[in-house]
């Protein structure tokens, strides 16, 4: 098999064996960086208890939000007092004068469609990291099941909220960068997963300057690519992988929830909503093109990462403070944090993390798509990866 283009391990999700402690049995932050935070009820753990404690999600019919919004807008935006400004003419919006927690389902409604259509929405001045534990989970749960981070840290007993901690040291940003030139890392999160994330909102809790969260349009990205590369590319399909992250997280002493996974996507995925195209790939967990040879599926991944890695004309950076969360859909993008500070601030935030649909080419595969035939399929993703380049491409293409 080709391997990862990337490799993927993030310090600001796993714990950190030479500075985190064991407080009752469950690892978490040191007692130093736990005395700088803002909000200790959101403290990250690896609970061992939690060890193998999950399965895999089972396949599920996903209703989208989006097909219900008003695309004028109309409950979310006028007469709420709330001031929208795109970030660009295509790509991201930044909105003010509008509470996430106090939303209507209507407004959810609008809200949904709103990501979908711009990408990337940031809300300013918010109070949504007062809401309780369940609240916040109600909120997510209207968007679909919430995903349960296989290695991240979460707070204790809380497992569907992801958390990254930034341990505010500079020896923790000098071992991120002791064997790379960037610590860029663009993903789309846990595209491991059979049903990946759709809306995705992730809320400051505490952060200093920079630390922008990078953003690449993939329905761009592939709107860019010659007739001829579509046509090749259109029917393919790649592989993901969770087995590197879980092996990187028990490295540093952390916890695998639930068993790695392998899934099978299509290289090109068809969005629902907006009845686009969009290049579904990245550098951190697609580890092959199935039905091509090694060397193939290294250079058609390299030539696709590449582009998009670098499609500057199609990226946006979402800045922070500490009462901003941006939403964005984690379908149609690929994102990455940006380690652009040597400061000793604390950087700390949740994710909320719904997951939608099946990846599909089209629109028919989209309408016909069953959850049980769903699983039959699943049960041979490991016989599916194991086959020739010649036997797959004569079995699905």
């Amino acid at each position: 098999m080709a391997t990862l283009i990337k490799g993927y391990f993030d310090d600001s999700i796993h714990p950190s064996k030479e500075e985190d402690t064991i407080r009752d049995g469950v690892r978490t932050i040191s007692l130093d960086n736990y005395k700088h935070v803002k909000y200790p009820k959101w403290v990250p753990t690896w609970d061992p208890k939690q060890d193998n404690a999950f399965r895999n999600p089972e396949p599920f019919k996903h209703t989208d939000r989006g097909f219900f919004g008003d695309p004028t807008f109309d409950s979310l935006l006028k007469g709420t007092g709330a001031i929208k400004k795109n970030i660009t003419p295509k790509l991201g919006s930044e909105i003010r004068g509008l509470q996430l927690s106090k939303l209507t389902d209507r407004q959810k409604d609008d809200l949904a469609l709103l990501i979908e259509q711009r990408g990337v929405v940031a809300f300013r001045d918010q109070d949504f990291k007062n809401l309780s534990f369940d609240d916040l989970k109600k909120w997510g749960e209207y968007y679909g099941p919430l995903h349960v981070h296989p290695t991240s840290g979460a707070p204790l007993g809380q497992s569907v909220f992801h958390l990254t901690f930034r341990r505010g040291n500079k020896g923790e940003q000098q071992r991120l960068l002791a064997r790379r030139l960037s610590n860029v890392s663009f993903h789309s999160d846990v595209s491991y997963e059979t049903q990946p994330p759709g809306i995705t909102a992730l809320t400051m809790l505490q952060t200093g300057a920079g630390g922008d969260t990078q953003f690449v349009d993939m329905i761009e990205a592939y709107d860019r690519l010659s007739p001829t590369l579509k046509k090749f590319i259109d029917k393919l399909d790649v592989a993901h992988t969770s087995k590197i992250q879980a092996v990187n997280a028990k490295q540093e002493g952390g916890i695998n929830r639930k068993p790695s996974i392998d899934s099978i996507h299509p290289l090109v995925r068809y969005h629902p909503v907006l009845r686009k195209k969009a290049l579904f790939l990245n550098s951190s967990f697609s580890t092959k093109v199935l039905g091509l040879k090694d060397e193939e599926s290294r250079a058609l991944l390299e030539l696709l990462i590449n582009h998009t890695e670098g499609l500057l004309d199609a990226h946006i950076r979402a800045s922070w403070d500490e009462n901003t969360v941006v939403l964005w859909d984690n379908r149609r993008l690929i994102h990455t944090a940006t380690l652009d500070w040597d400061s000793d601030d604390i950087r700390h935030s949740f994710r909320i993390t719904p997951l939608a649909e099946r990846p599909v080419r089209n629109e028919q595969e989209y309408e016909n798509w069953d959850p049980e035939k769903e699983k039959e399929k699943i049960k041979h993703t490991e016989e599916y990866l194991a086959l020739t380049p010649a036997e797959y491409s004569e079995k699905f293409y």
